[in-house]
């Protein structure tokens, strides 16, 4: 099963993630988390990892929709994108929403709604 959806840009990794920010706000998601991968690596772990930034992306009409149906998806929340370097090349990937939520036995509009925003971001980049 295909849970994401990913591409590879021609950008540096700084603006990469300016763009992505951009993007997302374009479709009417804000971002309520933010791991910055490397840095918690090298904190915890004393490890050097490439740069990887995981942004938790909300579209606050969806979720509220999404929690009006069933509170426990709050376990699925927020959509997840990704902006990371792999062996110098910079990638863009986002979870996809169907994915998630045909995994847990469900079919939800919302979710095909999201997935459809979400992958316009990343196509956007």
């Amino acid at each position: 099963m295909q849970y994401g959806y990913k591409k590879q840009v021609n950008l540096p990794f700084a603006e990469t993630e300016k763009r992505i920010r951009e993007e997302l706000a374009k479709e009417g998601f804000g971002i309520i988390t933010e791991i910055n991968v490397k840095e918690t690596f090298k904190k915890k772990l004393d490890v050097d990892f490439e740069n990887y930034i995981i942004l938790g992306a909300c579209h606050p009409a969806s979720a509220y929709k999404i929690l009006q149906s069933d509170k426990e998806m709050g376990l699925l929340l927020p959509c997840n994108v990704l902006v990371y370097e792999d062996k110098g090349s910079v990638y863009v990937s986002t979870v996809l929403p169907k994915a998630l939520i045909a995994a847990i036995g469900k079919d939800l509009e919302i979710a095909r709604e999201i997935e459809d925003k979400l992958k316009k971001v990343i196509d956007a980049v």
